[in-house]
């Protein structure tokens, strides 16, 4: 729902410079690059902690996972960049607005 509210704003937004829609889209380029990457880090993290679940259940033997906690760094580092993407997104559509409301 607010990717499609962001892509209708953003295609509003491109009657103007093409310095300004070229910014714009790499941005939301980046963002669905970004979500589809904390996606699939969500994803391993899960089927590493189903995995690490069926295995306990099967043995009584307990495995330290290593490499959940990097998923989870890697996620954290990620989730930082989509906010700091879509607040650089947000303030280029708000000045857009705000140009186009001077005008």
């Amino acid at each position: 729902m607010q990717k499609a509210a962001e892509k209708d704003i953003a295609t509003e937004a491109f009657d103007g410079n093409d310095a300004y829609q070229s910014i714009v889209s790499d941005l939301m380029c980046l963002i669905g690059q970004v979500q589809a990457s904390l996606f699939r880090i969500e994803s391993a993290i899960a089927c590493e902690t189903s995995l690490a679940s069926a295995d306990a259940a099967d043995a009584e033997i307990v495995v330290l996972d290593d490499i959940t906690p990097r998923y989870a760094k890697a996620g954290a580092a990620l989730k930082a960049c989509n906010s700091g993407l879509g607040a650089a997104l947000e303030f280029l559509l708000e000045a857009k607005a705000m140009e186009r409301r001077l005008n």
